[in-house]
Protein backbone atom coordinates (compact mmCIF):
# COMPACT_ATOMS: atom_id res chain seq x y z
CA UNK A 1 0.00 0.00 0.00
CA UNK A 2 1.47 3.67 -0.88
CA UNK A 3 1.38 5.83 1.49
CA UNK A 4 0.66 9.72 0.51
CA UNK A 5 -0.25 10.53 3.91
CA UNK A 6 2.55 11.23 6.72
CA UNK A 7 1.36 8.30 9.14
CA UNK A 8 3.18 7.71 12.36
CA UNK A 9 4.61 4.12 12.44
CA UNK A 10 5.73 1.61 15.19
CA UNK A 11 8.64 -0.14 15.93
CA UNK A 12 8.36 -3.67 13.92
CA UNK A 13 6.63 -1.73 10.54
CA UNK A 14 7.72 -3.06 7.40
CA UNK A 15 8.39 -0.42 4.82
CA UNK A 16 9.98 -0.89 1.15
CA UNK A 17 12.12 2.80 0.25
CA UNK A 18 12.76 3.21 -3.46
CA UNK A 19 16.40 3.67 -3.04
CA UNK A 20 17.19 1.67 -0.12
CA UNK A 21 14.51 -1.81 -0.70
CA UNK A 22 12.74 -3.17 2.15
CA UNK A 23 13.18 -2.49 6.12
CA UNK A 24 11.98 -2.62 8.98
CA UNK A 25 11.78 0.60 11.58
CA UNK A 26 13.73 -0.55 14.35
CA UNK A 27 13.99 2.71 16.77
CA UNK A 28 11.76 5.81 16.83
CA UNK A 29 13.50 9.48 16.81
CA UNK A 30 11.83 13.09 17.44
CA UNK A 31 11.59 13.62 13.77
CA UNK A 32 13.09 10.19 11.86
CA UNK A 33 12.81 6.95 12.19
CA UNK A 34 15.53 4.64 12.63
CA UNK A 35 15.14 1.64 9.79
CA UNK A 36 17.38 -1.15 9.16
CA UNK A 37 17.24 -2.07 5.67
CA UNK A 38 18.18 -5.36 4.09
CA UNK A 39 20.66 -4.27 1.96
CA UNK A 40 21.93 -0.53 3.21
CA UNK A 41 21.82 -1.24 7.26
CA UNK A 42 20.64 1.26 9.23
CA UNK A 43 19.78 4.87 7.81
CA UNK A 44 17.40 7.42 9.32
CA UNK A 45 14.47 8.63 7.86
CA UNK A 46 12.67 11.99 8.09
CA UNK A 47 8.71 11.21 9.35
CA UNK A 48 7.59 12.96 6.89
CA UNK A 49 8.99 11.06 4.64
CA UNK A 50 5.87 9.53 1.67
CA UNK A 51 7.38 7.95 -1.28
CA UNK A 52 8.31 5.01 0.37
CA UNK A 53 5.34 2.06 0.57
CA UNK A 54 4.68 0.73 3.89
CA UNK A 55 4.19 -3.00 3.24
CA UNK A 56 2.56 -3.47 7.44
CA UNK A 57 2.18 -0.31 9.68
CA UNK A 58 2.59 -1.38 13.53
CA UNK A 59 1.37 1.14 16.31
CA UNK A 60 3.60 3.53 17.24
CA UNK A 61 3.66 2.19 21.21
CA UNK A 62 5.49 3.98 23.71
CA UNK A 63 5.10 0.64 25.63
CA UNK A 64 7.40 -1.55 23.68
CA UNK A 65 10.63 -3.07 25.17
CA UNK A 66 13.49 -3.39 23.32
CA UNK A 67 13.77 -7.38 23.56
CA UNK A 68 10.13 -7.31 21.87
CA UNK A 69 11.40 -5.09 19.20
CA UNK A 70 14.69 -7.12 18.99
CA UNK A 71 12.95 -10.62 18.63
CA UNK A 72 10.47 -8.92 15.66
CA UNK A 73 13.22 -7.56 13.43
CA UNK A 74 15.40 -10.74 14.12
CA UNK A 75 11.92 -12.51 12.91
CA UNK A 76 11.29 -10.33 9.85
CA UNK A 77 15.52 -10.54 8.88
CA UNK A 78 15.06 -13.88 9.09
CA UNK A 79 12.47 -13.59 6.91
CA UNK A 80 13.45 -11.38 4.49
CA UNK A 81 17.11 -12.67 3.82
CA UNK A 82 16.47 -16.34 3.87
CA UNK A 83 18.68 -17.01 6.69
CA UNK A 84 17.57 -19.47 9.41
CA UNK A 85 18.16 -19.06 13.09
CA UNK A 86 20.73 -21.39 14.94
CA UNK A 87 21.60 -24.51 12.70
CA UNK A 88 22.54 -27.29 14.83
CA UNK A 89 25.53 -29.45 13.90
CA UNK A 90 24.81 -33.55 14.84
CA UNK A 91 25.36 -34.82 18.09
CA UNK A 92 27.93 -37.10 16.60
CA UNK A 93 30.09 -34.66 14.59
CA UNK A 94 30.55 -32.36 18.12
CA UNK A 95 34.00 -31.83 18.61
CA UNK A 96 35.13 -33.57 15.52
CA UNK A 97 37.69 -33.50 12.46
CA UNK A 98 37.59 -33.06 8.87
CA UNK A 99 40.21 -34.67 7.22
CA UNK A 100 41.50 -34.52 3.77
CA UNK A 101 43.87 -37.19 3.22
CA UNK A 102 45.07 -36.85 -0.69
CA UNK A 103 46.12 -39.57 -2.43
CA UNK A 104 49.72 -38.16 -2.15
CA UNK A 105 52.00 -38.98 0.82
CA UNK A 106 54.16 -36.20 0.13
CA UNK A 107 51.84 -34.59 0.67
CA UNK A 108 50.26 -33.32 4.42
CA UNK A 109 46.43 -33.50 5.11
CA UNK A 110 44.21 -31.06 5.62
CA UNK A 111 42.80 -30.88 9.28
CA UNK A 112 39.53 -28.63 10.51
CA UNK A 113 37.55 -28.49 12.62
CA UNK A 114 33.73 -29.84 11.39
CA UNK A 115 31.55 -27.19 13.15
CA UNK A 116 34.23 -24.68 10.80
CA UNK A 117 33.34 -26.88 7.69
CA UNK A 118 29.43 -26.97 8.77
CA UNK A 119 29.52 -23.22 9.40
CA UNK A 120 30.39 -22.54 5.59
CA UNK A 121 27.88 -25.45 4.56
CA UNK A 122 25.40 -23.28 6.72
CA UNK A 123 26.42 -20.19 4.96
CA UNK A 124 26.39 -21.76 1.44
CA UNK A 125 22.98 -22.70 2.02
CA UNK A 126 21.42 -19.26 3.44
CA UNK A 127 23.05 -17.50 0.48
CA UNK A 128 21.59 -19.58 -2.19
CA UNK A 129 17.93 -18.86 -0.45
CA UNK A 130 18.99 -15.09 -0.61
CA UNK A 131 19.75 -15.67 -4.20
CA UNK A 132 16.19 -17.50 -5.28
CA UNK A 133 14.64 -14.77 -3.50
CA UNK A 134 15.95 -12.36 -5.31
CA UNK A 135 15.37 -13.59 -8.39
CA UNK A 136 12.03 -14.21 -7.76
CA UNK A 137 11.59 -11.04 -7.19
CA UNK A 138 13.73 -9.59 -10.06
CA UNK A 139 12.23 -8.50 -13.26
CA UNK A 140 13.20 -10.96 -15.57
CA UNK A 141 11.08 -13.02 -17.67
CA UNK A 142 9.13 -15.72 -15.92
CA UNK A 143 10.88 -18.34 -18.49
CA UNK A 144 14.48 -16.58 -17.10
CA UNK A 145 13.70 -16.71 -13.67
CA UNK A 146 12.48 -20.90 -14.43
CA UNK A 147 15.87 -21.67 -15.75
CA UNK A 148 17.83 -20.22 -13.16
CA UNK A 149 15.52 -21.91 -10.45
CA UNK A 150 16.79 -25.33 -11.72
CA UNK A 151 20.33 -24.22 -12.02
CA UNK A 152 19.72 -23.21 -8.31
CA UNK A 153 17.45 -26.80 -7.37
CA UNK A 154 20.46 -28.53 -8.69
CA UNK A 155 23.28 -27.17 -6.45
CA UNK A 156 20.64 -27.88 -3.47
CA UNK A 157 20.96 -31.23 -4.81
CA UNK A 158 24.55 -31.36 -4.93
CA UNK A 159 24.63 -30.34 -1.54
CA UNK A 160 22.27 -33.34 -0.15
CA UNK A 161 25.69 -35.48 0.70
CA UNK A 162 26.30 -32.83 3.51
CA UNK A 163 22.42 -33.76 4.90
CA UNK A 164 24.51 -36.14 7.54
CA UNK A 165 25.55 -33.55 9.31
CA UNK A 166 22.65 -31.63 10.71
CA UNK A 167 20.69 -32.60 13.53
CA UNK A 168 17.38 -31.98 12.39
CA UNK A 169 16.43 -32.87 9.12
CA UNK A 170 13.40 -30.01 8.38
CA UNK A 171 17.40 -28.41 8.24
CA UNK A 172 18.52 -30.59 5.43
CA UNK A 173 19.20 -29.57 1.44
CA UNK A 174 16.52 -30.84 -1.06
CA UNK A 175 17.61 -30.97 -4.54
CA UNK A 176 15.22 -31.93 -7.41
CA UNK A 177 12.60 -34.59 -6.31
CA UNK A 178 11.79 -35.89 -10.17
Amino acid sequence: MSETTTQILGIGSRVNHPSYGQGVVIRLHKIAYEVCFMTYGIKNVGKEYTKWDVIEAMPPDEEVSFSEAERSLEKILQKWSGTTGTVELGDKWDDGILILKPADSNLKPKEMPIDTFFHKIVMVRDRLRVMEQRINSSKLKDEEKVNLQQYITRIYGSLTSFNVLFKYKNDHFIGDRS
